[in-house]
């Protein structure tokens, strides 16, 4: 199967800097936020954003990682900050893929539980698949694929990150 490169290393740097703006744009009246990767690819993304916001604003950065059975994700969610550490607090969920929309509304669900001053969403690619009525409040780049295309981004410890469709 053919890999189709639809997202560079430094196109990737770039949606990630202009993710972070946009952050820091829409939580400038806040003292701190809470940004929730969902594990593997997500995490390292918010990690990425979190990275690129600590360089642009004073906002106190927690990192968050969700953890959600893809295959099953009815089952309970778990994640490193407890509820006490994210309530009353800005949350940005991140993922890097937004396909049909279900580990995302979820993950929604599971922080919903608490009471929050504001929550958005970011996702890398936005697959406009969805089944639900989630959308990603910042997004890297849309595409309109087929449902036989896949979607992969990969983040790798060299540095070397980049997004495919096969």
């Amino acid at each position: 199967m053919s890999k189709n490169i639809i997202l560079t290393n430094q196109e990737i740097e770039h949606k990630i800097k202009r993710i972070a703006y946009q952050i820091y744009e829409t939580f400038v009246d806040e003292d701190e936020i809470v940004i929730a990767g969902i594990a593997n690819n997500g995490f390292v993304f918010a990690k990425k954003i979190a990275s690129s916001l600590e360089t642009i604003s004073s906002i106190k950065i927690s990192l968050c990682e969700v953890k959600v059975n893809k295959q099953n994700p009815e089952l309970e969610i778990h994640t490193s900050l407890t509820k006490e550490q994210y309530a009353n607090k800005g949350i940005i969920l991140v993922d890097d893929v937004l396909n049909s929309g279900t580990t995302l509304i979820y993950a929604v669900r599971h922080f919903l539980d608490v009471p929050l001053k504001k929550f958005k969403t970011a996702v890398l690619v936005d697959r406009n698949h969805k089944k639900y009525p989630v959308k990603a409040d910042f997004k890297g780049i849309s595409l309109s694929t087929s449902l036989l295309e896949h979607v992969q981004v990969v983040f790798d410890e060299k540095g070397n990150n980049y997004a495919y469709l096969s």
